[in-house]
C-alpha cells in the first residue's frame, strides 16, 4: 500500500514537472508567433533620382607614352674621346657639339687631299690654257680633268671623315645621362647619350576593330598618368595606323599631347579617353546605387505596391561610362526613377522601405568638387 502511494506521488510529480515544462514551451511558441505576425518595420533607405544628363561619349584605353623623336646618340667611327661638351640632363638645339673624338690623323689626312687637289687644278687649269692652241691632245685634257674631278672628290671624303669625328645633337631635345667619359677609347656605335623631344610627346594605344568607326584624326584626347595623377593631358589624335592587328584583333592609334613642363616622360603608362566629337543625353545614377555582379550588374527601385506602400525591386542595368563618381546607365532604368543609394546588400525583393534622406543633393555637390 505505501508503495502504491509513493509510486502515485512519483506520478504526480512528473505531471507537475512536465506540464510546466510544455505550458512554458507552449507560452514561448505563443509569444513568438505573435510576434512573427507582426509585420515587419520597414528598412530606412538612402534614395536617389536617375537624371538626364549630357555627356559627351568616350573610348577608354591604355598605353604609353613615347617620345616624338627619341634615340640614343651613338658615334659612327671610332676614336678616343676628347672634348665632351655637355651634361647629364642639358637642354640642346640641333646641331650643338655633344663630343669631339681625337681628328689628328683625320686633319693629317684632309691636308695632304687638299694639296693634291690644288695640284691637280693646276694641272688643269695649265692643259686648259694650251688646248686651244693645240700644243695638248683632247685625251690629255680629259685625263687631267679627270684628276682634279678626282682630287676634289678625295678632299670632300676627307672632309666627311673628320666631320664624324664631331658629334652633335641631330634634333632639340633633352639629355639623359652620359656613358661616356673623357679620354676613354669608344668603337663604332657606342652608345654617347640619349636624347628625347618632350615638348610635344606622343601617345600610343589600342581600341578594339570595332571601336574604329567612333574614332577620326583631330579628336579629342585626354591622357593621364600615375607619376602626376592631379593632372589631365590634352591633346588630338594625330594618326590611326592602316591595318588591324590580326592576333588581337586591335588598331593602334597615336596622339599628340602638349608637355610644356616636361612631366610626361617616354615609357609611362597612361590613361587615355579618346572623345568624341557631339555630347550626348544620358541616364546616370550613382556609383554607389549600383551593384556589381558576375552575372550582370543590378539595382533596387523603389516603388509603390498596391497598397500604397514604398518597397523595393531588383532590375538588371547596363552600365556605361563612369564619371565623377557617376556612372552611365544605357539600359534598363528611365529618367525619373527612384534607386537605392546605399546599403544595397541588406536589402531583398519587395521588401517595405522607408526613404530616410535623398542624396542627391550630396551626391551632385560631390561631382561638383571631383570636377573642380
Amino acid at each position: 500500500m505505501r508503495t502504491a502511494s509513493r509510486f502515485l506521488i512519483v506520478i504526480i510529480f512528473l505531471g507537475v514537472v512536465l506540464g510546466g515544462i510544455f505550458g512554458y514551451k507552449f507560452y514561448q511558441f505563443g509569444q513568438m508567433e505573435e510576434q512573427f505576425s507582426k509585420p515587419e518595420p520597414p528598412a530606412k533607405i538612402s534614395a536617389t533620382t536617375a537624371k538626364a544628363e549630357s555627356w559627351r561619349p568616350e573610348l577608354k584605353a591604355v598605353g604609353s607614352i613615347e617620345a616624338i623623336n627619341g634615340i640614343e646618340v651613338a658615334n659612327e667611327v671610332p676614336g678616343v674621346v676628347e672634348t665632351i661638351s655637355f651634361e647629364s640632363g642639358d637642354t640642346v638645339t640641333k646641331g650643338d657639339v655633344l663630343i669631339r673624338l681625337d681628328a689628328a690623323i683625320d686633319e693629317a689626312a684632309l691636308r695632304t687631299r687638299r694639296a693634291e687637289a690644288q695640284l691637280a687644278e693646276q694641272e688643269f687649269k695649265r692643259v686648259s690654257d694650251l688646248l686651244p692652241r693645240r700644243a695638248v691632245s683632247q685625251s690629255q685634257f680629259d685625263e687631267a680633268k679627270a684628276n682634279f674631278d678626282a682630287a676634289r672628290a678625295r678632299v670632300n671624303e676627307a672632309e666627311a671623315q673628320l666631320s664624324k669625328k664631331v658629334i652633335r645633337a641631330p634634333f632639340d631635345g633633352e639629355l639623359g645621362l652620359r656613358l661616356i667619359d673623357q679620354g676613354e677609347y669608344i668603337g663604332t656605335g657606342t652608345p654617347i647619350v640619349e636624347i628625347n623631344m618632350l615638348d610635344p610627346i606622343y601617345v600610343d594605344y589600342t581600341l578594339s576593330e570595332k571601336d574604329l568607326p567612333r574614332v577620326e584624326r583631330d579628336y579629342d584626347v585626354v591622357a593621364t598618368v600615375a607619376a602626376v595623377p592631379d593632372r589631365t593631358f590634352e591633346g588630338k589624335v594625330s594618326a590611326i595606323n592602316t591595318s588591324v592587328n590580326p592576333q588581337t584583333r586591335t588598331v593602334r592609334i597615336r596622339a599628340t599631347l602638349e608637355n610644356k613642363d616636361n612631366l610626361l616622360r617616354p615609357g609611362m603608362f597612361a590613361t587615355v579617353a579618346t572623345r568624341q566629337p557631339e555630347d550626348r543625353e544620358v541616364i546616370t545614377i550613382p556609383r554607389t546605387a549600383i551593384s556589381y555582379n558576375t552575372y550582370g550588374d543590378f539595382v533596387f527601385v523603389v516603388e509603390e505596391n498596391d497598397d500604397g506602400e514604398l518597397i523595393v525591386n531588383r532590375r538588371t542595368v547596363q552600365t556605361g561610362d563612369t564619371r565623377d563618381g557617376r556612372v552611365a546607365v544605357t539600359d534598363g532604368l528611365e529618367e525619373g526613377e527612384q534607386v537605392v543609394s546605399k546599403g544595397l546588400l541588406r536589402l531583398r525583393a519587395e521588401q517595405r522601405v522607408e526613404v530616410q534622406d535623398d542624396s542627391d543633393r550630396d551626391g551632385s555637390d560631390k561631382s561638383a568638387e571631383a570636377s573642380e
